[in-house]
């Protein structure tokens, strides 16, 4: 202890010096967008590399249970074409509604975290690939969260499991829209408020993407109503939805470009401003 001591006396000036300097950064960062964007983008690049050579050693360890999920979806894709009327067809129309084959991104997860209030993703895809925030991310099961920061070959997610998340969706038999948004506590589950009485809801009813989202297309896949509340002071429904995906387990996932986000967000921007 005595060491320690005579070791922050003897430095006390060197010591003295990186404190100030550390806290002129950080104020310099925190008060110019520039800095802290490219601050951000530094080390999404850094954390991006650490995170994809530990993912690397983890996937090594867990090739026998992606090679059986491989398996199983080759079983489910060839049952798909050998049922067709015509199999020597092949099929034209993309899985996705309203998205063409060039407006996705191929990617992989290689970090991921859902213990935490505020969830995020990073895939070792990013800005040379044409990754731009904003950007939803879907997989074969359904929404997985829309992208927030991105350097020139990684990018970071904000998981569906982010208190601060708000996407527009649907019942789908009925149409009726809410705002899914999550509540912190469970890593299955995600909630959708601002349902309207009038929609006749029930346990195990479909929830999909709005048509009123700017990120997503319409009509993707998040999961099926668990439970049913009701708001007695707002007259609203609030729903938990389970959700398709398994959030704690994740790997190749879909970057959505779509083309008309940005035209749609400057028209909304222009109409605010005219107000």
């Amino acid at each position: 202890m005595q060491q320690i001591f005579n070791f922050i006396l003897k430095n006390s000036n060197r010591l003295l010096f990186l404190l100030l300097l550390v806290i002129s950064l950080s104020l310099t960062i925190q008060s110019h967008s520039y800095h802290k964007s490219k601050v951000i983008s530094s080390a999404n690049f850094f954390t991006g590399g650490i995170y994809e050579r530990i993912n690397s050693i983890d996937e090594y360890f867990g090739l026998k249970e992606k090679n059986q999920e491989l398996a199983l979806e080759n079983a489910r894709l060839k049952s798909i074409l050998f049922n067709r009327k015509d199999t020597t067809k092949l099929p034209q129309i993309d899985s996705i509604k309203g998205v063409k084959k060039i407006d996705i991104i191929v990617s992989k997860v290689i970090h991921n975290s859902y213990s935490i209030q505020e969830n995020f993703i990073t895939i070792n895809s990013g800005s040379a690939l044409g990754i731009k925030p904003n950007m939803g991310v879907i997989n074969s099961a359904g929404i997985v969260g829309i992208v927030d920061n991105t350097s020139k070959n990684y990018a970071t997610i904000i998981s569906v499991l982010n208190v601060g998340i708000k996407i527009n969706a649907k019942i789908k038999k009925s149409n009726h829209f809410g705002t899914l948004s999550w509540n912190g506590k469970s890593t299955g589950f995600a909630q959708l408020t601002d349902v309207p009485r009038l929609a006749g809801v029930r346990k195990g009813d479909t929830i999909v993407t709005g048509a009123e989202s700017t990120v997503f297309p319409e009509n993707i896949g998040i999961g099926t109503i668990d439970k049913v509340y009701i708001d007695n002071e707002t007259n609203y429904y609030t729903l938990d939805v389970k959700l398709f995906n398994d959030m704690t387990n994740l790997g190749h996932v879909y970057i959505i470009r779509n083309k008309d986000t940005e035209e749609i967000l400057e028209l909304e921007k222009k109409g605010k401003e005219d107000e």
